[in-house]
């Protein structure tokens, strides 16, 4: 086991002895799970580099070759490999299993079956230390004031492998598959310390479903920065998976015409609720309120309302309250989903549904929306317009996100 920053520095010396040069930088072919060691760097300027199969032995400050010096043959650097000072060492990567961007201050390399494999990243303040030749003095420190000083490091297999290099970080090939399975709050944390460029890398690799996940969880300045750096037709599968209301805020804050472009991209049932919605002032029940609502005809008995429940497979989170509504869509009633499944199913739902409904015109403050809400302690309240007619709900964290300040309200849990 070797660290690199061991080897760069350390002399290269031929079969005799004699010195052939330095360790200016490591390369590695990026090869999952752990890249392999191709060769040393002896001349940046050049980007010459001695293929790894010559290299006899490797200690701290000192590499041996297997020939004497006039038969080393450097090669010009193959342009996909990844030069390890100077691509990696100091850059930010992410680490899948820790949920977490953390920047590289070493590398640890191992020897296995005769080649020479990148297997960690050392994260720590001792990796640091090392770097700068102060790892020892750093160990001494740590014990006079009873401290430990560990390597943390992080397993390259968790970190995946590299893929092409950017200016300000090095931004990782992520395996769909890996970084799919963790929470869209993990990843939410994760994107909104990378570049507008990397976020777009990680935002690549997650399907529809996720992707609109994530972005719920992001901060709104953040959710439009991303739809800002991406592609106008991905941009337009994502907010589809998202609720209407969600989209509608982000699409307010786009350029007029980015707005209308991803509009014209989307499903025309989506796209007209979000249309709708935009039609309201932002502070307002209307501006708040979403259109993903379940609604049932109020001639129906309990079994068919069940039924229709059924058919409409609404989503869990949209679910907290079943409003009732005539053919003219006005508010009749509303159902608690107890009262629902312990009814007589020939029952009709009128005879036992709420007639007293809480419910904000569209035109109410977000104050007053939330107000009501925590009055009647409610995770939804239904928006109506002048005639009484259903046009929406406004639930309990869209509300107390327009009132609450905003170290309070940035990680409210949401409801939908």
């Amino acid at each position: 086991m070797v660290f690199l920053s061991e080897l760069l520095g350390a002399e290269v010396v031929d079969v005799g002895q004699r010195r052939a040069g330095r360790v200016r930088d490591v390369t590695v072919t990026p090869i999952e799970p752990y890249p392999l060691v191709t060769g040393i760097v002896t001349s940046r300027r050049q980007a010459l580099v001695v293929p790894w199969s010559e290299v006899r032995t490797f200690a701290a400050r000192e590499v041996a070759l297997r020939v004497p010096r006039e038969e080393v043959s450097p090669l010009p650097a193959n342009p996909d490999d990844i030069w390890l000072a100077r691509d990696v060492l100091d850059k930010q990567v992410i680490d899948t299993d820790g949920r977490r961007v953390v920047r590289v201050n070493d590398l640890q390399l191992v020897e296995s079956g005769g080649r020479m494999l990148l297997v960690a990243a050392d994260i720590g303040m001792r990796g640091l230390l090392r770097r700068l030749g102060l790892e020892v003095v750093g160990k001494r420190v740590a014990r006079l004031v009873g401290r430990d000083l560990p390597i943390v490091l992080v397993s390259w297999d968790a970190v995946q492998s590299l893929s092409d290099r950017s200016q300000d970080a090095v931004r990782l090939r992520i395996s769909a598959q890996r970084i799919g399975k963790l929470h869209p709050a993990d990843i939410a944390d994760i994107v909104e310390e990378l570049s507008a460029k990397q976020r777009s890398a990680i935002f690549e690799s997650l399907t529809d479903e996720v992707a609109a996940d994530t972005l719920e969880e992001m901060e709104p300045e953040e959710q439009v920065s991303v739809i800002e750096h991406m592609d106008s037709e991905r941009a337009s599968e994502i907010l589809e998976e998202m609720p209407p209301d969600e989209v509608a805020d982000i699409l307010a804050d786009l350029p007029e015409a980015r707005a209308h472009e991803i509009l014209g991209l989307m499903e025309k049932d989506e796209a007209d609720d979000v249309r709708e919605l935009l039609a309201f002032p932002e502070d307002t029940a209307g501006g708040m309120m979403t259109t993903e609502y379940v609604a049932v005809s109020v001639g129906l008995t309990a079994q068919e309302c069940i039924d229709a429940l059924r058919v409409l497979e609404p989503e869990a989170e949209s679910i907290y309250y079943v409003y009732v509504v005539d053919e003219e869509e006005h508010l009749r009633g509303v159902l608690s989903l107890r009262d629902l499944i312990v009814a007589n199913p020939n029952t009709p739902i009128t005879e036992f549904m709420r007639r007293e409904i809480v419910s904000v015109p569209l035109e109410a403050s977000a104050e007053e929306v939330a107000a009501v809400l925590t009055k009647y302690n409610l995770l939804a309240v239904p928006a109506v317009d002048d005639e009484g007619r259903l046009r929406g709900i406004v639930t309990v964290d869209d509300a107390l996100d327009r009132v609450l300040p905003e170290g309070v309200k940035r990680r409210l849990p949401r409801v939908r």
